[in-house]
């Protein structure tokens, strides 16, 4: 192919032909291309843009992008897509070896734990105190959920109230947190953790682990529309079930039977005194208001031989009244009938039964059957109680 040439007058009055510069010069030289050629291997992820700020920050040239893919394309550079889709599984050969470990951040780094969302998960102290009655062992394959996660389940739904299923994505599904609640219930494990807690408190106290006295009163509570055993209460027009507990003298749950509202405080402590009576030998004395007075006082006394049952009136009960010696001249306080007046072994009852009230799963009856009703109130408690033990500790530390 001819050369393009262009005459020019030379010495002697002719013309010699010369080469004609075609295009423009290349932007970079040899030293600037090993320039570009070293920061695109040590960038191999940046952009044409970036790539261009780190050239021109470097040798002080500035080009276009298009520029910069030619230079890249002219020293080798290709550039590489991932597929859109994994590809296809390897032969199981190719798959023999190890793989390698996988960093960075997965969907279990960017969950936060429940105890870090909501406030009533059980702490590392408390767990400590009961781990062993939940964790029991399991045969074949291992679990997906822990028991601790169970438990921080079951908590938030006594404290919010909400139904099984609308516990948040947080915690395991409902259905396996109801059915470990019911399967635990059943087993009575929570009844066991609060007699654990309650021994462990009455001894900080300085009192023996086992109670020589109890207290026994009952609370009507309303039912929801859910079903179940339900009675009418006509003395406190509550229309539901009655909670008989029996406590200790520190307020302390030592039995809680659940009833139809319709059953009389009177009809009803035969069941509670004979359970506290067989969970608890050492019981000699029982204490009780008013509605337990007259005959009934005298069947708990002959039905269980060697208890005695203390009857604790208001000081301005006036269908007793008071029995005064003629010395007795000091003017004693004069109460109204309604007026609250804390009794001395008998406070401490109401207290709980006012405890009980404050979980929102708890203010209202709102499960069908009984068993699940009375596990709650062992459930609740006992989160108090652990929550007082390990704030105690705390404060002792």
């Amino acid at each position: 192919m001819a050369q393009d040439t262009e005459n020019t007058p030379d010495a002697q009055g002719g013309s010699a032909p010369l080469p004609r510069r075609r295009g423009r010069l290349p932007a970079f030289d040899a030293a600037a291309l090993r320039v570009v050629e070293t920061i695109a291997q040590e960038h191999p992820g940046a952009s044409l843009n970036e790539l261009i700020d780190l050239v021109g920050g470097a040798t002080g040239i500035r080009v276009t992008t298009q520029t910069m893919r030619k230079t890249l394309r002219a020293l080798g550079f290709e550039r590489v897509v991932p597929p859109k889709r994994s590809p296809s599984r390897p032969p199981a050969a190719e798959t023999a070896a190890p793989a390698q470990p996988r960093y960075g951040y997965r969907e279990e780094h960017r969950q936060q734990a429940p105890e870090a969302l909501y406030l009533y998960g059980l702490s590392d102290a408390e767990w400590a105190l009961v781990s062993d009655i939940f964790e029991d062992k399991v045969r074949g394959v291992d679990r997906i959920y822990s028991r601790r996660l169970m438990v921080d389940a079951m908590s938030y739904v006594v404290r919010g109230g909400v139904p099984w299923r609308m516990l948040p994505r947080e915690f395991p599904p409902w259905h396996l947190v109801y059915k470990t609640f019911r399967r635990w219930a059943a087993q009575g494990r929570f009844e066991q953790m609060y007699d654990r807690l309650r021994a462990m408190w009455r001894v900080r106290e300085g009192r023996p682990a086992e109670p020589t006295a109890g207290v026994i009163d009952s609370q009507s509570v309303k039912t929801s529309a859910q079903g179940g055993p339900k009675g009418f209460d006509g003395a406190k027009k509550v229309k539901g079930r009655k909670r008989h507990l029996m406590t200790d003298v520190l307020g302390l749950l030592l039995v809680v039977v659940i009833q139809i509202a319709s059953v009389q405080d009177r009809d009803g402590a035969d069941d509670v005194v004979a359970a506290g009576l067989s969970k608890l030998p050492t019981i000699t004395k029982v204490y009780t208001d008013e509605g337990y007075a007259g005959k009934c006082k005298t069947r708990l006394e002959a039905a269980n031989p060697g208890l005695s049952v203390e009857i604790a009136r208001h000081p301005g009960n006036r269908s007793v009244g008071l029995r005064l010696q003629a010395q007795q001249t000091l003017p004693l306080p004069v109460f109204a009938p309604k007026t609250f007046v804390p009794l001395p072994k008998r406070w401490v009852i109401e207290r709980t039964n006012a405890w009980n009230d404050r979980p929102r799963r708890l203010a209202k009856d709102q499960d069908r059957t009984l068993l699940s009703s009375t596990a709650w109130i062992w459930f609740a408690e006992g989160r108090r109680l652990l929550r007082r033990l390990t704030s105690s500790e705390v404060a002792t530390a």
